[in-house]
This record gives structure tokens, C-alpha cells and sequence, in this order.
């Protein structure tokens, strides 16, 4: 797997930790084994059927040690009001905000046509990353029905009132326009290029404000590039009720492998 020995080890320990708290006496296999098992399916889409196989446990284990590893990872995952204050802290004035279809398995029902997105012309569940100006992930947000704009899950984060009691601001593409309802007296907390009408072209200075943000935002599409290596993101084949979890976890391990 293209990962560091340091994140096997520091996941082995974190399973060692959990299993003594719990009280567990016995499993099948060692933690470091369950730790490179987990890391396998999430990596590289490992199927829990052939692991099981390669490793002479049952597919139903395997599924159930990799939803038992998601879930201690997603509860390191930072909250959104002490992710903002930590950059407010350290120094930092901005975050970069980006949104992004993640795409899943079509299943039948009404219940998941919600997860239709028009825009993409597939289904998906919609998850609002937050990163620092160097690209770092910080947060990640619930992940919501395809259908759903990235205006509307953000209103429903309330980002703006977080923004701002964390005395921030954020740069955002043009998917974002309108996220920002303060008043013309106020400082923006979200900040967006500009867009062309149908009868109204965008004029030189409009043009070259786009850019100057758009070199800005840049970091932003490399941090999602870095979450969006786990290749289990590819296509959630899972229920998408276990996808917050599923993103967070990930979001985890990812700053552990960018932080090495």
C-alpha cells in the first residue's frame, strides 16, 4: 500500500487502546493486522470478501473491523468552531472552501432520489471541505443529497455565523455565490469571484479579480486531491448514512500521511 509504516503503527495503537477500554480479551487477529486490513479497504477498495480470504476470518468480521476503525477515527475528527478558532490562533485570516460530489452505487427507491445530482447527471452525496491558505485539510462537513447545492449546505452548517465569530474569512469558487447575506456596511466572510450574465459580459477588472482568486483557491483543489486518494471514495458502495463517518475518518488519516 502507498502508505507510511508510521500511520499502520499509530492505527495499531489506536485499535490496542480501544480493545483494552472495551475490555476485549480476544480477536481473531493481532491489531497490526486489523489496523493494515482497515487500511487496505479504505486505500486501495480492498473487497472485504477477498481479505477474509487471504486471512482466514469471515467477510461479515472484516466488514465489521473496518466499520469499528471508521468509527474511532471519525470521532478524532476536528469540530468546525475549534477548527476555526485553531487558525484563528495561529495566525491565519482566510480558508479556502471547496465542494465536491462524491459519487455512489444507484440504488432503486424514492429514497434515493435525493442523491440524484443534476448538475454531475449521477448520484452522489455532497461534502463542503474546509482547508487553511496552504491547502492543509481542516474540516469536513456532513455529507448531504446530491441534489442539495453547496449554498445550502453550508446554510445548514450556519458557516457564515462560524466565520465570523471566529473572526475569519473564506474564499470560495463561483459555486458559492450568495452564500454571504450581510449587509453593504459589513465585512464579507465569504468571498467569490464573479459572474457573467447572459447580457452582461464581465468586464477587464472582473476578469482579473477571478484569476487573483482563483490562484488563491488553488491549495484548496490539492487538499481535496490528497482526501480523494483513498480510492474507497471512488464509489461509496455502502449505505450513504455511513458516509460522514466514512469521510472523516479519512480526513484523519489523510493529515497524518500530508503531516509526515
Amino acid at each position: 500500500m502507498p502508505l507510511s509504516s508510521a500511520t499502520l503503527n499509530w492505527l495499531a495503537d489506536l485499535i490496542r487502546g480501544h480493545l483494552k477500554k472495551v475490555a476485549s480479551r480476544w480477536r481473531a487477529l493481532p491489531a497490526g493486522k486489523i489496523a493494515a486490513i482497515a487500511l487496505a479497504v479504505l486505500r486501495c477498495d480492498q473487497r472485504p470478501g477477498d481479505l477474509a480470504g487471504g486471512n482466514g476470518v469471515h467477510r461479515t468480521t472484516v466488514t465489521r473491523w473496518v466499520r469499528e476503525v471508521v468509527g474511532l477515527l471519525a470521532a478524532r475528527a476536528p469540530r468546525l468552531d475549534r477548527a476555526l478558532k485553531k487558525i484563528a490562533r495561529s495566525g491565519g485570516g482566510v480558508v479556502l472552501l471547496h465542494g465536491s460530489l462524491i459519487r455512489t452505487r444507484r440504488r432503486t427507491g424514492t429514497e434515493n432520489r435525493k442523491n440524484y445530482s443534476g448538475k454531475h447527471k449521477c448520484h452522489g452525496l455532497l461534502v463542503i471541505a474546509l482547508t487553511d491558505d496552504k491547502g492543509r485539510l481542516v474540516r469536513v462537513s456532513a455529507v448531504r443529497p446530491g441534489r442539495n447545492s453547496e449554498i445550502t449546505a453550508c446554510r445548514h452548517d450556519g458557516l457564515t455565523a462560524h466565520l465570523r465569530a471566529a473572526g475569519l474569512g473564506a474564499i470560495a469558487d463561483l459555486g458559492f455565490v450568495g452564500l454571504d447575506d450581510s449587509g453593504p456596511d459589513s465585512n464579507p466572510a465569504v468571498i467569490t469571484g464573479y459572474k457573467a450574465a447572459r447580457n452582461k459580459p464581465l468586464t477587464r477588472g472582473q476578469k482579473l479579480s477571478n484569476r487573483a482568486l482563483a490562484a488563491v483557491r488553488a491549495p484548496v483543489e490539492h487538499g481535496f486531491a490528497h482526501l480523494k486518494n483513498w480510492r474507497v471514495l471512488g464509489k461509496v458502495r455502502t449505505d450513504p448514512k455511513w458516509a460522514t463517518a466514512l469521510v472523516r475518518a479519512l480526513l484523519v488519516l489523510t493529515n497524518r500521511e500530508v503531516a509526515r
